[in-house]
């Protein structure tokens, strides 16, 4: 059911995806092609926010917190998954596997490539920082407007 603060915390943690996908596109060699990063990891938020942190607003301000840490910590899980099955894809037809099975297997060797690549001090505060305030905010909307 659509609420007040669904639509906020979808629309704060787009936000805190772009600027998380900004913090991250330094952390890569220039001239790096990033197509449509931002997008799909936009779209990331936008489907977290509405559907995990939007969902959980309206059980108070540690709850939002809490909730606001959750929705970071799935938003980061599904945006390297995302990322890392588009490259494996890519990878894929340049023919670089040999077989499904070591195509499937990359996926998550991408993914902790990735992974550890954001294991950077900007881009942790910039997910924590934008988790706790959405979840704050996500939560002042869920009482806000019932």
């Amino acid at each position: 059911m659509p609420t007040a603060a669904r639509l906020v915390a979808a629309i704060c943690l787009a936000v805190v995806a772009w600027f998380a996908s900004e913090a991250v596109k330094q952390l890569f060699p220039e001239g790096t092609n990033f197509g449509s990063f931002d997008t799909v990891n936009v779209s990331i938020g936008l489907l977290i926010g509405w559907f995990v942190l939007g969902a959980r607003s309206g059980r108070g301000y540690a709850s939002g917190i809490s909730n606001g840490f959750t929705s970071v910590i799935a938003l980061t899980f599904w945006a390297l998954f995302v990322q890392a099955t588009y490259e494996m894809v890519n990878r894929s037809f340049r023919r670089f596997y040999d077989s499904p099975f070591e195509a499937i297997g990359s996926i998550f060797e991408i993914g902790m490539d990735y992974g550890l690549k954001m294991l950077d001090p900007t881009v942790i505060v910039t997910l924590l920082i934008g988790g706790i305030v959405s979840g704050l905010v996500a939560e002042v909307a869920g009482q806000r407007w019932k």
